[in-house]
C-alpha cells in the first residue's frame, strides 16, 4: 500500500503482498486460497460459485489506522463472474478489534458482516456476480451495522475482456465522510501493486 499522492501526507503502512511473508498476520475468513502469481497477490474462492454467500471469502490486514485515513492498492480484474469488497473502518459493535476472539466467529456470508457483530463502511466494486450487475455497473458504499446504503456510483472498471490493468483504487475517510475513487493505467514509476495507507 502506498499514497496516490504526496498531498495525502505521512505514509502509516505498506506492504508490496508480493509473497507469503507479506501476509504472515492476516486473517483469512471463508473458504479462501491465497497465491501469488507474478509477485502480486491473488484471492480466490475455493468452494463452487453455485454455493452463493458460502463460497464468499474476507482477508483481514491486522493494521490498526486513524480515524482519518486514505487506502490505495492496485486492482487486477482477472476472470468473471466476481465481487471485490473493501471493509474499513472496523472495529466490534462495543468498540473490539475486529479480530478480537471474542466477537462471533465469521466464514464469508455476507449477512455476518453487516448483521453480525461488527460496524463497518464498506464499498463494493466488479460487481460482477448475478446476471442483472454486468448491464449497470455501480460502486455501492454502505455503512454497517445495518445494510444502510450511504452512496452509489459509476463503476469505472470494465469487463475483463476490456481490461488494461493496474486500476489504481483508493478510499479516504475523513471525519465522517468517505470517498472511493479508480484510476487506471496509472504507472507512476514504480511497482503499483502495493497497498497503502496514508493521512488525508
Amino acid at each position: 500500500m502506498r499514497p496516490a499522492s504526496s498531498e495525502l501526507g505521512e505514509l502509516l503502512y505498506e506492504n508490496p503482498l508480493a509473497g507469503a511473508r507479506d501476509l504472515a498476520d492476516f486473517r483469512m475468513e471463508g473458504p479462501g486460497v491465497i497465491s501469488f502469481p507474478r509477485g502480486r497477490l491473488r484471492l480466490e474462492s475455493t468452494a463452487d460459485p453455485g454455493a452463493g454467500q458460502a463460497a464468499n471469502l474476507v482477508l483481514w490486514c491486522p493494521e490498526t489506522f486513524p480515524s482519518d485515513v486514505a487506502v490505495s492498492w492496485d486492482f487486477f480484474p482477472l476472470h468473471e463472474p466476481g465481487l471485490c469488497i473493501l471493509f474499513f473502518a472496523a472495529r466490534g459493535r462495543g468498540g473490539e478489534d475486529v479480530l478480537d476472539p471474542a466477537l462471533a466467529e465469521r466464514n464469508g456470508p455476507y449477512e455476518q458482516y453487516h448483521h453480525g457483530d461488527i460496524d463497518a463502511y464498506h464499498v463494493s466494486y466488479f460487481r460482477r456476480r448475478f446476471p442483472e450487475e454486468p448491464r449497470f455497473h455501480t460502486c455501492n458504499l454502505r455503512k454497517s451495522h445495518g445494510f444502510h446504503l450511504v452512496a452509489q456510483g459509476a463503476d469505472p472498471i470494465p469487463s475483463v475482456i476490456e481490461a488494461e490493468p493496474p486500476y489504481r483504487m483508493m478510499i479516504v475517510k475523513c471525519g465522517a465522510g468517505s470517498s472511493s475513487r479508480s484510476t487506471g493505467w496509472c504507472h507512476c514509476g514504480g511497482p503499483t501493486t502495493a497497498p497503502s495507507a496514508a493521512r488525508p
